[in-house]
This record gives C-alpha cells, structure tokens and sequence, in this order.
C-alpha cells in the first residue's frame, strides 16, 4: 500500500468563505485515529434535523479492517481533516477488485465522506483520496461507497430529513454542492420510495395477489417464506438470485460468498420467516425480495455507544419487534423470465406481496431502494403507489 503524507492545502472554491484556522488532512495509522473515524459523523452531526447516530458496533461492522467482509478481496486508506485540532471531516479510498473485473476499468472508489461545512476540507479530503488512488495505479474514482457498491451508496441530495434508514447514507445538505465545487461530476442518482404497506395498501393495488397468482402464467408459481432453519440455503439462493437478476444493469457488482456470509451473520439476530419474499416455480427460486426492519427505529435515543441499561432496552426492542418501518434491500427476478409474460408481472406479484405481509410486520411503511434513476420501468411500476422519490442518492466521478 503507498504512504500517504499529509495532503497540501488548496484553496477554497470561489464564492465559498473560507474557514478559518490551519487545516490538515492525515491518514488513519493508530488505534485511537481508527475510533475517530468511525465515531466522526454522530459527533459532528449531533442535532442537526433527521440526523439519527448509528450504533458505532455497526459502523465498526462496516468500516474495521479486522471486521467488515470487504477486506477478504479489497483494501482501502482512511484519512482525517483537522482544523486547529478540532476534527472537520473524514474520507476513504479503496480498491476492490471484484468492482475493477465487473466493470472492465481501473476504476478506483471513494466513500465515508463526512463533513463540516468546510469547502477547504471537503476538497482536501477528495484530494487526499485522489492522491492515493492515483498511487495505487487507478484511471477513474467513482463514488461514495461504503466501502463495495454492495453496502451503502450514493451522497444524499434530497431527502435529509425524512426517516433515517438501515444501509442507507445520511449527509447534511451542504455536502453535495461542496463536491460539486470541488470539480465532481454527477454520473447517477439513485432513488429510494417510501410505500405505506397492510391492509389499506393492498386493497389499493391495481391488481391484487390472488388474481395474479391465478392467472395462466401463473401456473406453477408458489410463494414462500425465509426458513430460518436454513437461513445460510435461503441466503445463497438470494445472492445467486440478485448475481442473475442485475448482472446486466448500470454499476452492477456481484455479490460474493462472504457477503452472503456477513449477511448470515449480521441478519440472524433481527430477521423473521415473513421478512422474506421467495417465489418458485416448479420448485425453483425466480424472484424474491428481503425486507428488514428499520433498526434507527429503535437506537434513535440510545446514542452510538449505549449505556448497559441502553443495551437490554435494545435488546428488548428486537425481541419485542418494535419496528415501525423497514426497508427492501435486495429485490431480484431470474434473467431467464426476462421478455415472458411471467417476468412481465413478477415486480407486481413481488409488491402485492409485500403488502400482505404487511399484516404480519409491525411495519407501517417500507423504503424500496435505491432504484436507478433511469431504470423507468421499475419507476412506472413503483410510481403508481407513491409518485415522487423520498430520496436521491447520488454518485460522482473523476478522470484521475
């Protein structure tokens, strides 16, 4: 791996008031650099509107070299901004090379941007990661990701405060006008919706679940639940399934096996059989969709190192399911349906389903995203039950 010096300062972007104090930005080398990395956001976030602090055992889950699943093929450098000893803002780079074979290109990533309104440090960040991607022999950066285009993804533009959600990214509304200034490039947005699930939004459909699975290309096709006696079977059937149903689409990486093996992990705790929508046909899998509950809905007021009395109130929050909302992080149809009459009303069957378990989940609403801004079919589709996104996610890029 290159060293990394401190990076030299650029100036601010103009029409943009500098801030004042000697800034400098440093790579992430000790233990107690590593703890400020990942405590950064809920501290220099703290009150600001929809901002909810995550757990820092998840953000360590995420981010840790000796714990998250993407250093099994990738490797990445961590940087901090300080400004007169007071930290301003955090960045990585990092290189997978799962992400460079899929998209043919030495094509780098950058993610945990994180920021005070500070133009100075949101440049020196990018920069400080530019250098280093340009070191390791990359040709493009492309991001934020945290830290493989599987976790989360996207800047959040619109949106901050509306419900904070599991695996999704939450920025302050400076942030993205400070990338753009500091010569990133939009290159897709990502959009997410918010659907009110149960009874009331079942009967809303246009076509509900029983007369779909009646219909003649229908034939064969039955609908199950996860088993949680064979959680690690279900999972690689959601892994192989997403692999097929996506591999086509913009910014595409396949899931690997210790994704699926994180996600067994991490999953086991809080997943029910209802949260999991797998259709068959014949007996075998074609489409599924993964529904989690929303765990901001129950941290919110535990902070992101809880107390041990905070520890059994969330324990207890899991066991009791108090969830309110919950948010569709995989959705897949087989390649092999693509052009059928059954690939045509799979999305639909898929969603109507959704709606029904909605009278087993104590869920309200669910978050289906992210969607591809220019993916318009599966938006026509959604768009009928809730017209407009509730966030937009976005991605930059840079020729190095």
């Amino acid at each position: 791996m290159a060293d990394s010096a401190p990076v030299r300062v650029q100036a601010p972007s103009q029409g943009v008031p500098p801030v004042a104090g000697r800034l400098s930005v440093v790579p992430v080398e000790t233990r107690r650099q590593m703890r400020a990395f990942l405590r950064l956001p809920r501290r220099l976030y703290a009150g600001m509107p929809g901002f909810v602090p995550p757990l820092d055992l998840e953000r360590r889950g995420m981010f840790h070299p000796k714990a998250a699943s993407f250093f099994a093929q990738g490797r990445a450098r961590y940087f901090l901004a300080w400004r007169d000893g007071r930290l301003v803002g955090r960045i990585s780079a990092q290189i997978d090379p799962v992400t460079m074979k899929q998209w043919g290109g030495r094509i780098g990533l950058f993610g945990a941007l994180d920021a005070a309104n500070d133009a100075e440090a949101v440049s020196a960040l990018l920069e400080q990661a530019v250098a280093w991607l340009k070191a390791e022999g990359m040709e493009r950066a492309r991001g934020p990701y945290a830290l493989a285009p599987n976790g989360e993804a996207g800047l959040l533009v619109e949106g901050e405060r509306e419900r904070t959600m599991l695996m999704s990214p939450w920025h302050p509304s400076y942030l993205g006008p400070l990338v753009e200034r500091a010569g990133w490039n939009k290159v897709k947005d990502l959009l997410s919706y918010e659907l009110a699930i149960g009874a009331a939004a079942e009967a809303a459909l246009p076509v509900g679940r029983s007369r779909l699975l009646e219909s003649e290309a229908a034939r064969g096709i039955t609908v199950r639940r996860l088993s949680k006696k064979h959680l690690a079977r279900d999972a690689a059937i959601m892994g192989q399934l997403y692999n097929d149903a996506w591999a086509d689409n913009w910014g595409f990486v396949p899931i690997t096996e210790p994704d699926v093996a994180a996600m067994v992990k991490e999953l086991k705790p809080m997943i029910r059989p209802e949260h999991l929508v797998l259709v068959e046909r014949d007996g075998v899998p074609v489409g599924f969709a993964l529904v989690l509950p929303n765990i901001y809905d129950v941290v919110g007021d535990l902070g992101g190192a809880p107390s041990p009395i905070g520890w059994i109130r969330l324990v207890s929050r899991l066991l009791r399911n108090r969830f309110t909302s919950g948010r569709v992080i995989l959705l897949g149809i087989a390649a092999s349906l693509r052009g059928t009459t059954l690939g045509a009303m799979m999305p639909s069957l898929i969603i109507a389903e959704l709606m029904r378990r909605g009278r087993d989940m104590p869920f309200r609403t669910v978050e289906l995203g992210w969607i591809l801004e220019d993916n318009m079919r599966m938006r026509r589709l959604i768009e009928r039950l809730s017209p407009r996104p509730n966030k937009v996610f976005r991605l930059y890029e840079r020729a190095l």
